[in-house]
């Protein structure tokens, strides 16, 4: 009886914890980003979601992966990863920044698709023909261009 009531104890500290923590976790706006999705209602269908500069100079590896992402990314997700409004989002976005998405996600996406969780795009299919070193360096030209749009 001792032990259940020590263990009954032991799950409403560890209960209250969780709430106090969810509780005084800052949100992203205090954390100093917005997850907030832009309005795409004044956007025509297959316009650029955001306005995106591309960087002035690539890397090496950097320009490897844009060739990929031309190939393989640009006609869903726009030039530069710009976005297409009605077709799929911006990855020049604060939600693709690296501490929200990291490289590994990417490489999840193109291998496995993914579920439709930021935007109202509908899923993301797995990509086809693309290795997990494509994406490598697709993330790396990605990872440029944010930087070069004040994304980091």
């Amino acid at each position: 009886m001792q032990r259940f009531l020590i263990f009954m104890a032991a799950g409403a500290i560890a209960g209250a914890g969780v709430l106090g923590w969810q509780a005084l976790r800052p949100t992203p706006e205090q954390a100093g980003h917005s997850m907030a999705t832009p309005d795409t209602a004044s956007i025509p269908e297959g316009g650029a979601i955001v306005e995106v500069t591309p960087p002035a100079e690539l890397s090496v590896e950097a320009r490897i992966g844009k060739r990929g992402f031309d190939a393989k990314c640009a006609e869903c997700h726009g030039k530069n990863g710009a976005g297409k409004n009605g077709e799929a989002p911006p990855l020049i976005h604060k939600i693709y920044e690296p501490s929200h998405h990291g490289d590994a996600a990417f490489l999840r996406a193109a291998e496995n698709g993914v579920r439709a969780h930021h935007w109202d795009f509908g899923n993301m299919p797995p990509v086809e023909g693309v290795t997990r070193a494509d994406v490598t360096y697709i993330a790396r030209y990605i990872r440029e261009v944010q930087r070069a749009n004040g994304i980091d």
